[in-house]
């Protein structure tokens, strides 16, 4: 059986609120994503593979995503 919570961490990131600033417009144009703005959070919701690109791009821009 699949654990949950590994499986959630490979299909979102969570950011503080300000992280994407500058980034959000080519993180959605590059990738296929959902960029969802919480109360003092980002989702970014997507499948294992995107998220995998996506965190490697917000490394190269020098977000780190734990």
């Amino acid at each position: 059986m699949t654990d949950v919570a590994r499986l959630r961490n490979s299909t979102q990131i969570l950011l503080p609120g300000d992280s994407l600033s500058g980034l959000r417009g080519d993180l959605e144009e590059r990738f296929t994503v959902t960029v969802r703005r919480e109360e003092t959070q980002v989702r970014i919701i997507g499948s294992p593979v995107e998220i995998k690109s996506v965190s490697d791009f917000l490394a190269r821009n020098g977000i780190a995503v734990a």
